[in-house]
C-alpha cells in the first residue's frame, strides 16, 4: 500500500526548489506511470463506449434502411429474393439521400433530403398475399430541380415489356446508348427508332420481379448497353408532358416494384391488379374465318370493280370471310365520309351484292381531315381540331396521305361529329365495322393544345381508342394505351415482306408476346406476306408482279394460321395452285384447331388478362432456355407452335420443355426438357405438339 500526499502548489515549489526527501522522490517517480495508465484505461473506455454508441446507432440505421427484402443506401436500393440473392437493383442516377433525414414508422421508409435539398422521398411495403412483396417508390422534387432519374439494373436477367417496336426482340434487347425520351405512342413504321403505338409503362423480369411506372409520372425511357440498365427519367422541361393544370412543374418519379415466388404467377398478379380488362370476347367470326384486306393488293387504287372481284375470287377458292376490309381509298377526299362517285359510282348496288353473295364490309377510318377536304371548314367552324398552343388556331400537321388537321377527341363535339359520320355509313351502308388506323400521339403539332389539356401525350391514344367501342365486334385497333378493356382486335403495325427482325416474319412472334404481355390479347397480326412495298424489301425479296416472295408468303400463312386471327390482302392464288392448296389446308385448320382453343381462353381474358398467345416460359419458369426462345409459343398451356422462319428451310431446331409431348406426326417425347434438332418440316407444314396430360 501506499498513499499520495497531497501537495499544496507552493510547497511543491519550495520543495523542488529545496531538493526533495528520497521518500518524496521515489512515490512522485512511481505514480507519474500509474496516472498515465490511469488517464489511458479512461480514454479507451471512453472509445469503446463512443464506438458502442456508433456501432448502436450504426445498427438502428442499418435496421431502419431495411425493410422486409429491401435495403436502402443513399445512391439506390436492392431487392433479395427468399434465398438472399439481389433480383432488383434500381440506382438514384440525379441525386442522392441524405440518410440521416430518413426515418421509419409502420411499413413507410420515408426521407426529407437529398444532397440538393428538400424533397418527398418514401418506399412503403406492401404484402397483398403470401407469395408477392410489393414496394410503392416515390421521389418527389421540391425544388425546381430538373428532372429525376433512377436507372434499373438487368441484373443478368431477362426482361420484357415496355412496348411494340420496329425491330423486336424477345427476351427485350438493349442496344447502344440512348438518352431518355419521351415514353408516347408513336407511328414506328415511319419512324423505326421510335416507341410503338402499342405501349404501358410495365417491365416483367425473369427473376420474378415486375415494376409498373405510376400513370401521374411525366416519363421518359432511356437506356445504356455498357452498364446494362433501363434509365427512368421523370422531367416537364423540354418534353411534351405538362403538370397538371394549376400545378408546379416539379417532377416525380413513382412506380411499384413487386417480385413473387416465379415470373407467371408475378405477371398474373401484376395483370390482375393494374391493368383493365376486355368486357367482352369480339366476334367470334374474326376469330373463325379470316379477314380480307384491299390495303396489300390494291393500295390506294382500289375501286368497286375491284372489291367485287376480289370478293367473287374468294368464293370461287373456296376460302370463307369474316369481313372484307375496304381500306384507303374509297373517299374523294381525305376527311370525308362516303364514297368517292369516280371509283365507286354505284356504292349502295356494291354493298347490295356483296351482302346477297355472304359477305360482310368494314371500312377504313383515321383521325384526319386534309386542308382540301370540304369538311376541313366545318371542323374548323365548330373548333373541332388540336390547336396550336394559343388555342386560336387549328394545328395543321403532316401525315402519310398529306397535310390537315385532326380531330381533338378530348372534345365531346369532336367526339360525337366523328362517331356521327361512322353511324351513318353504318345506316346508309349496313357497314359492319371500321378500321382505325393512326392515332399515335407522333401525328399530334409539337406544340398543341386540346379542350382537356393532356398532361400525358398518350391520353389521346387512349381516347382515339374510345371510338372503336360502339363497333367493336369487329373493330380494329393499332394502338393502345391503357387501353386494354376496348374489346376489340389490336393490329400490330405493318409488316415488310422481309424476313428478319425489323417489321418481318421474324418479329411476329416477339410482338406478339410482347403486347401480349402488356395485357392485349385479342391479336391480329397484320397481313399474310407482309405489305409488298417495294422500297421496303431486301435483296430480292419482292418477285414478279410485285408479290412478296412465295416461300415467305406460305411460311407467315403457316404462322398466322395459329395466331388469334388471320387476315389475308394478297391471295393464295396470286402465286399458283400449290399455294392455295397450302391455304386452304391452313385456313381450315386454324377454324377447326386453333379458334376453338383461342375462344375458349378469349373468354379467361375477360378475368384473368392472361395472354392467349404465351411465351414457353409460361409453364417452364426455372428453365433458363424457355427465357430466350423467340421462334416458338404457347397456344394456352397445351399447344406449342413452332413454325420454319428461315429461307431455303425444310428443318429447324425446336426445344421441348419439361413434359411429355406428342408431336403432330404422332411421335411422343416424354424426357425433356430436350432440343430436336434439324428436325424436319415440309414447306407445306407446322411442328406442333400437344402437352400429354
Amino acid at each position: 500500500m501506499y498513499q499520495i500526499v497531497p501537495v499544496a502548489p507552493g510547497e511543491q515549489q519550495m520543495a523542488a526548489g529545496a531538493g526533495a526527501s528520497p521518500l518524496k522522490k521515489k512515490l512522485a517517480n512511481e505514480g507519474r506511470p500509474l496516472l498515465i495508465a490511469g488517464m489511458l484505461g479512461c480514454v479507451l473506455v471512453l472509445a469503446a463506449v463512443v464506438a458502442w454508441c456508433y456501432y448502436s446507432a450504426s445498427l438502428r440505421k442499418a435496421q431502419l434502411l431495411k425493410t422486409e427484402s429491401l435495403d436502402l443506401n443513399k445512391d439506390g436500393f436492392i431487392i433479395r429474393n427468399q434465398a438472399g440473392a439481389v433480383i432488383f437493383t434500381m440506382t438514384f442516377r440525379s441525386g442522392t439521400l441524405d440518410l440521416d433525414s430518413c426515418t421509419k414508422e409502420g411499413s413507410i421508409l420515408s426521407c426529407t433530403q437529398s444532397d440538393s435539398g428538400k424533397l418527398n422521398f418514401f418506399i412503403q411495403t406492401v404484402r397483398p398475399k403470401d407469395t408477392v412483396m410489393c414496394y410503392r417508390v416515390r421521389w418527389e422534387e421540391l425544388r425546381n430541380k430538373r428532372l429525376v432519374e433512377h436507372a434499373m439494373a438487368y441484373n443478368d436477367s431477362h426482361w420484357y415489356g415496355g412496348a411494340e417496336t420496329a425491330a423486336q426482340y424477345w427476351p427485350n434487347k438493349i442496344l447502344g446508348e440512348e438518352e431518355p425520351r419521351p415514353f408516347i405512342t408513336s407511328d414506328v413504321y415511319s419512324n423505326r427508332n421510335a416507341f410503338g403505338g402499342i405501349l404501358e409503362r410495365y417491365w416483367l423480369s425473369s427473376n420474378a420481379s415486375a415494376i409498373k411506372i405510376n400513370d401521374s409520372v411525366p416519363f421518359h425511357l432511356g437506356w445504356s448497353e455498357k452498364d446494362k440498365v433501363l434509365r427512368f427519367q421523370a422531367r416537364y422541361q423540354d418534353s411534351p408532358f405538362k403538370p397538371p393544370e394549376g400545378q408546379q412543374a416539379l417532377p416525380e418519379l413513382s412506380y411499384r416494384v413487386c417480385v413473387g415466388s416465379d415470373v407467371t404467377s408475378i405477371h398474373k398478379y401484376m395483370v390482375r391488379r393494374y391493368f383493365p380488362k376486355p368486357i367482352k370476347v369480339p366476334s367470334t367470326k374474326v376469330f373463325k374465318h379470316p379477314v380480307w384486306s384491299t390495303w396489300a393488293l390494291h393500295k390506294t387504287s382500289v375501286t368497286q370493280e375491284k372489291l367485287l372481284r376480289y370478293a367473287s375470287d374468294i368464293t370461287k377458292h373456296g376460302f370463307t370471310c369474316s369481313h372484307l376490309e375496304l381500306d384507303d381509298r374509297y373517299t374523294a377526299d381525305y376527311g370525308e365520309f362516303d364514297f368517292d362517285p369516280q371509283k365507286f359510282p354505284n356504292a349502295s348496288g356494291m354493298f347490295d351484292k356483296l351482302q346477297e353473295d355472304g359477305f360482310e364490309v368494314s371500312l377504313w377510318t383515321h383521325p384526319f381531315i386534309n386542308y382540301d377536304s370540304i369538311n376541313f371548314g366545318v371542323a374548323v367552324e365548330k373548333g373541332l381540331f388540336v390547336r396550336e398552343p394559343s388555342g386560336e388556331l387549328p394545328a395543321l400537321v403532316r401525315w402519310w396521305n398529306g397535310i390537315g388537321g385532326i380531330l381533338d377527341f378530348t372534345n365531346p363535339e369532336a367526339r360525337e361529329w366523328y362517331s356521327s359520320h361512322l353511324r351513318m355509313l353504318k345506316s346508309r351502308y349496313d357497314v359492319t365495322s371500321f378500321k382505325f388506323d393512326a392515332g399515335e400521339t407522333s401525328y399530334l403539332p409539337h406544340q398543341f393544345s386540346t379542350l382537356l389539356p393532356l398532361t400525358d401525350p398518350s391520353t389521346f391514344t387512349r381516347r382515339y381508342t374510345e371510338m372503336a367501342i360502339p363497333f367493336s365486334e369487329r373493330a380494329e385497333l393499332r394502338v393502345g394505351y391503357q387501353s386494354q378493356n376496348i374489346s376489340c382486335f389490336f393490329r400490330i403495325i405493318d409488316r415488310d415482306s422481309v424476313w428478319g427482325y425489323e417489321l418481318g416474319l421474324k418479329s411476329i412472334i416477339p410482338t406478339v408476346l410482347t403486347i401480349g404481355i402488356l395485357g392485349y390479347q385479342f391479336v391480329l397480326p397484320d397481313m399474310i406476306g407482309g405489305n409488298a412495298y417495294p422500297n421496303r424489301t431486301t435483296g430480292n425479296l419482292v418477285g414478279k408482279n410485285g408479290l412478296p416472295d412465295r416461300e415467305l408468303y406460305i411460311r407467315w400463312l403457316e404462322l398466322s394460321a395459329f395466331m388469334p386471327a388471320m387476315q389475308f390482302s394478297i391471295p393464295p392464288w396470286a402465286y399458283d395452285n400449290e399455294v392455295v392448296q397450302i391455304a386452304q389446308k391452313f385456313t381450315g385448320f386454324h377454324e377447326t384447331l386453333v379458334a376453338p382453343r383461342v375462344l375458349e381462353l378469349a373468354g379467361e381474358v375477360l378475368d384473368t388478362g392472361d395472354p392467349i398467345i404465351r411465351p414457353l416460359w409460361w409453364i417452364a419458369n426455372d428453365d433458363e432456355a424457355a427465357y430466350k426462345i423467340d421462334s416458338q409459343f404457347l397456344i394456352g398451356d397445351d399447344l406449342m407452335v413452332a413454325p420454319v422462319l428461315e429461307p431455303g428451310k425444310q428443318e429447324r431446331d425446336i426445344y421441348l420443355p419439361a413434359g411429355r409431348w406428342r408431336s403432330y406426326k404422332g411421335e411422343h417425347f416424354d424426357k425433356g426438357p430436350i432440343y430436336l434438332t434439324d428436325y424436319p418440316v415440309d414447306l407445306d407444314e407446322v411442328a406442333f405438339f400437344t402437352w400429354v396430360h
